[in-house]
């Protein structure tokens, strides 16, 4: 089976889907190609250069087609058409592909757009993605009418091409229930065709602690980042920003501190809440790595703290067996049910006391190896992908 994958960014460092997919479904036996405008995850944030000064060129790829970990990227070139990016000989790169199926990432857009457009001429089934979350699009809690501004802009430019999209897709899959919603409420996917199927985790990089070696591990690093044994280390990782607002991670240790607790905190990232972090005494801050390095931080962690909205980062730490400290931001939190434990975002006293249950070496560990096991039993990118390589061959054989 011959997969082409559309994506407006791409990254070799990073452990998103637009990587991960590719290189499990070439795992299950699928001639896979990427088709990409060579743009860098979030290139469109304001605070974009800020945030990823040192990291953002890691990790990309040459012009050209390239073979990386099973499979083909294409860096397609790009212009901007009516405000929004467009891949320039779509269609022809399709056409030239014939694949059996094209997978867009994105439920709307001009790629999405442009391959339902050539569905039929060319022959492919299309599948789409939607992974725009509750607590990231405004509109979702918006109590406005369907005649405001806001609304009929959505209806105009996202529900009614979205539609049209929908029409010639087979599925569209969103990550998580919320996501689902978004994408028929707002982006005019027909509902009977959205399905959830949550990402996924690369266990060959995030795993558990098992083996002398690991444990090894961890005591190794944790003495090079200064921490003692019978301290508590709490880890982030991903943007400082104000909307992530990691900077009340360090907030909380320092408090934990000052009552007689032995916690400590390591971030990893970048972004403008960086300098303030490095500044609280028990913090630790190293700068962006690329994804195939983080798993021995994890491991030489014990509680991950993600204080806002979501991140895939969160499913990576529950695989190496860490629990999970999230915010009832999320509205999507199965990866948390049973391994971890909710505070109320952005605020600082019950996010103290939250750590404080998880001071117990016993409770996190108990916690720790079910999210490990979830991870590995539900959540692994081969299991993921595998379910989506059978569901391309069920829409096959319909043709």
């Amino acid at each position: 089976m011959r997969i082409v994958i559309l994506t407006e960014t791409f990254a070799k460092h990073m452990s998103y889907l637009g990587s991960m997919l590719p290189k499990y479904l070439a795992r299950c036996g699928a001639e896979v190609h990427v088709l990409s405008l060579g743009l860098q995850p979030y290139y469109y944030l304001q605070d974009f250069k800020q945030t990823y000064a040192q990291f953002h060129d890691a990790g990309a790829v040459q012009g050209g087609a390239e073979l990386y970990d099973g499979y083909t990227i294409h860096t397609m070139p790009h212009c901007k058409l009516l405000g929004y990016v467009y891949m320039k000989h779509q269609l022809a790169k399709l056409r030239e592909l014939s694949p059996d199926i094209v997978y867009s990432l994105s439920a709307i857009g001009w790629l999405p757009l442009l391959a339902a457009i050539g569905r039929n001429a060319i022959g492919y089934k299309l599948f789409t993605g939607s992974h725009t979350t509750a607590s990231t699009f405004p509109l979702a809690r918006s109590s406005a009418p369907l005649w405001s501004k806001e609304r009929l802009k959505c209806f105009i430019l996202r529900y009614l091409p979205g539609r049209f999209i929908s029409l010639m897709t087979e599925k569209c899959h969103g990550p998580t229930s919320d996501c689902a919603e978004i994408a028929w409420r707002f982006f005019g996917v027909q509902k009977k065709k959205v399905e959830v199927m949550h990402l996924g985790v690369d266990t060959e990089v995030f795993y558990p602690i098992a083996t002398d070696a690991t444990a090894q591990e961890r005591r190794y690093t944790r003495d090079k980042l200064g921490f003692r044994d019978d301290e508590v280390v709490c880890i982030y990782t991903g943007k400082m920003t104000e909307v992530k607002n990691a900077v009340i991670l360090a907030e909380a240790v320092e408090v934990l501190r000052s009552e007689g607790y032995g916690y400590r905190a390591l971030f990893i990232g970048d972004g403008v809440q960086k300098e303030l972090i490095q500044s609280y005494p028990s913090s630790v801050v190293l700068d962006f790595m690329p994804y195939q390095g983080l798993g021995i931080y994890y491991r030489a962690s014990d509680i991950g703290v993600w204080p806002t909205n979501e991140s895939t980062s969160m499913l990576d730490a529950a695989a190496c067996g860490i629990p999970l400290v999230v915010s009832d931001g999320i509205e999507y939190r199965e990866h948390v049910d049973g391994n971890g434990m909710v505070f109320r975002m952005n605020d600082l006293e019950h996010l103290v006391t939250t750590l404080k249950s998880l001071y117990d070496a016993d409770t996190r560990k108990r916690l720790g190896r079910a999210g490990a096991q979830k991870m590995a039993e539900r959540f692994s990118w081969h299991l993921v992908a595998s379910r989506r390589l059978e569901e391309y061959r069920q829409a096959v054989l319909q043709k």
